[in-house]
């Protein structure tokens, strides 16, 4: 089995402007997907707004310039991600379709697993 990590991208606006009962319809969405994807979901966690974010870059000369905000301004940010298991890429995808993202989408990345030393 691999692993893949599932970006959840959506419009911060929107999300910031859904009333309760809106964002009461998205968790249960989300717990919804959390009983479809069973043990092929290994973890995943909402995150806070971009505004939120601190960004660190290393210049050339191995200076760490730290910043307030998101590494990249973005329309749509990263809003979350869930870890998940499974035997290939395509159904990986096919579990990912399901994810709620209604303002926005998923990108789906394999996990890069280095050789033990």
């Amino acid at each position: 089995m691999s692993q893949y990590l599932v970006l959840i991208y959506g419009d911060e606006a929107t999300y910031a402007a859904m009333s309760p009962t809106e964002l009461g319809d998205m968790l249960t969405a989300h717990r919804a997907f959390q009983q479809l994807a069973g043990d092929a979901n290994l973890g995943g966690h909402a995150l806070q707004p971009t505004g939120t974010a601190t960004s660190l870059r290393h210049e050339a000369d191995g200076e760490v310039v730290i910043t307030d905000g998101p590494f990249a301004e973005a329309k749509e940010a990263l809003g979350g991600y869930y870890l998940l298991e499974a035997p290939d890429l395509d159904a990986a995808i096919a579990l990912a379709a399901q994810v709620p993202a209604p303002t926005g989408g998923v990108e789906v990345r394999p996990i890069k697993v280095f050789p033990q030393p």
